[in-house]
């Protein structure tokens, strides 16, 4: 992880800095989305309303779930240590829930208290989250690190003219 000029550092919670168990595929046949499509997006283009709350406490059930049992995963922990040693600004980006990243966080004692999550800006790969996160530290997206496991997070640290390093 080199750290060489940047000036803050942005993490991804699943797989990045906790492990994940969620089950796509599951979650998929649960609320009805293809394969090949994102969860997030085929529930939002949902025009029925029971239907699309009723998708949202799938995916919300599913997300807490993987919640309860989500660990610390090695090299995040290392990560969140070396840039803790550095003194820069950490936050986390998340496509998840907030009840859920809150029961991970707090579960494992993630020393990160600046949290964005779906509910706060638009999900990845769109770089929104990234964008504000960069504006509350008043530094240009070109200084900050985006730090993630899925080519969704490459893709908005990319979208948001920002550093980005796929775990």
């Amino acid at each position: 992880m080199n750290l060489s000029g940047i000036k803050g550092v942005i993490f991804d919670l699943d797989g990045t800095l906790v492990e994940s168990r969620l089950n796509f595929t599951q979650m998929r046949s649960d609320i009805g989305c293809p394969p090949d499509e994102d969860i997030l997006t085929f529930v939002a283009q949902i025009t029925c309303g029971k239907a699309q709350d009723k998708a949202n406490d799938r995916i919300l059930q599913h997300e807490l779930n993987d919640a309860r049992c989500a660990k610390w995963l090695f090299t995040g922990k290392q990560m969140v240590d070396t840039v803790h040693e550095y003194g820069l600004p950490m936050a986390i980006v998340t496509r998840n829930c907030r009840a859920a990243s809150n029961i991970k966080i707090a579960n494992n004692n993630i020393p990160i208290d600046f949290v964005l999550t779906r509910e706060d800006a638009p999900a990845k790969p769109d770089p929104t989250a990234l964008l504000m996160v960069a504006e509350k530290w008043q530094l240009q997206p070109k200084d900050c690190l985006y730090v993630g496991d899925y080519i969704y997070d490459q893709l908005a640290a990319e979208n948001a003219g920002m550093q980005w390093l796929l775990v």
